[in-house]
C-alpha cells in the first residue's frame, strides 16, 4: 500500500485556503499577511486554518493586515500547544520526549541518528528502538536512511516550550 502525502501543501494552493474562503464572506487579505501566514504555518493545511481563524479573529476590520496576523500568532500557537500538539505529546513515554527534545535541540531537522544521540550522550544503536516507537507514533520520519524528522512542522519549538532549560537532559 502507497502512501498519501498529507504535507505541506504549494504555496499557491495555500494562499487560496486563506483567502478564498474570507473573500466568500467580503474580507480581503493584505498579500504581507497572507505572505507570514504561509511562513508561520510552513503550508501545513491544520495550520492554515488555525492560523486563517485566528487571523479572522483578530481583525477588527476588513483587510486582514500583518498586525492582525502577528497577533493572532500568539493565539495560534497557543492554541496548537494546548490541543494538536499537546495530545501528540501525551502519548509519548520519558524516552520519547527526551529523543524528540534532543531533536528539537538541533532545530527543525532532519537530523543524523548519531547526532541525536550525541545530545543524550547514548549510542545511536541503544536509541533505535525509541526512534522506531517513535516512527510507528507517526511523531517522526525517515526521509533517508539515517536521518529522522519531525512529521509536522513547529513540533520543535513546542517541544523547546514544553521541555525548556537543561533539565531533559539528566533524566
Amino acid at each position: 500500500m502507497s502512501g498519501i502525502n498529507i504535507g505541506a501543501l504549494p504555496a499557491p494552493a495555500a494562499k487560496v485556503a486563506i483567502s478564498k474562503p474570507a473573500e466568500a464572506q467580503g474580507v480581503k487579505v493584505n498579500d504581507d499577511a497572507l505572505a507570514r501566514i504561509l511562513l508561520e504555518t510552513h503550508c501545513y493545511p491544520y495550520f492554515l486554518q488555525e492560523w486563517g481563524k485566528h487571523s479572522w479573529d483578530t481583525a477588527a476590520a476588513s483587510p486582514i493586515t500583518l498586525k492582525d496576523v502577528e497577533l493572532a500568532s500568539r493565539t495560534a500557537i497557543a492554541a496548537l500547544d494546548e490541543s494538536f500538539f499537546r495530545v501528540r505529546f501525551d502519548r509519548l513515554t520519558p524516552l520519547e520526549k527526551r529523543y524528540l527534545r534532543a531533536m528539537s535541540e538541533l532545530g527543525a531537522g532532519p537530523h543524523r541518528s548519531g547526532d541525536i544521540a550525541d545530545q543524550l550522550g547514548r549510542e545511536v544503536t541503544n536509541l533505535a528502538p525509541t526512534r522506531g516507537q517513535l516512527i510507528s507514533k507517526g511523531m517522526v520520519w525517515s526521509p533517508s536512511h539515517g536521518d529522522t524528522a519531525f512529521t509536522v512542522p513547529l513540533f520543535n519549538e513546542f517541544m523547546r516550550r514544553i521541555m525548556p532549560g537543561k533539565e531533559w537532559k539528566k533524566s
